[in-house]
């Protein structure tokens, strides 16, 4: 589920915002009332969304979005006027007068984009570090020296030994080049 902080300037708003979301089901770890806060928290999570008015003690919602890790949205609550004054790109926004449906609907939206995001990093292969690179590489061309293979072949048979014994890539290349290399 999508972390999500509340963040208003009064206090009231915050929690009566964060009791309609934690009776509809969402996760709401923190609720705010500075943007420093609102960071603080925002830095201890992995991912999620902050909702928020559009001014706080000590600074506007430009700013605190500017300032937000790339892996949060910004869900603002303001008046079309102010929308229309200050509104900025990457900003999802619910004008006032709020409407519970309309609000709940968009968190529901953001909160599916984010875990669509989240399956697709988690999903990714992970990048080899240049050792382990290097490890491979020698694995390659030892078996291309001693036994007359291409690169690809080589590969290859690397692959074959890894899923036949179970271990990664770069286990069994250090197998190879540790039984190859007396």
């Amino acid at each position: 589920m999508t972390n999500i902080i509340v963040l208003f300037s009064k206090i009231e708003d915050a929690k009566n915002i964060r009791n309609l979301l934690v009776r509809r089901g969402f996760t709401v770890p923190a609720v705010c009332t500075t943007g420093a806060q609102a960071l603080a928290s925002a830095n201890g999570l992995g991912d999620g969304i902050i909702v928020c008015g559009y001014k706080y003690p000590d600074m506007m919602f430009s700013e605190l979005h500017d300032c937000l890790p790339s892996h949060f949205e910004m869900l603002l609550v303001a008046s079309q006027r102010v929308w229309s004054e200050y509104g900025r790109e990457g900003v999802v926004c619910v004008t006032m007068p709020l409407k519970v449906h309309e609000l709940l609907d968009t968190l529901e939206m953001m909160s599916a984009e984010i875990e669509r995001r989240r399956k697709k990093r988690k999903s990714r292969p992970r990048e080899r570090t240049e050792e382990e690179k290097k490890i491979l590489q020698e694995a390659k061309t030892l078996l291309m020296e001693r036994n007359s293979m291409s690169e690809e072949e080589a590969h290859r048979y690397i692959q074959k030994c890894s899923m036949d014994s179970g271990t990664n890539l770069v286990e069994t290349a250090e197998m190879i080049l540790s039984m190859m290399s007396f």
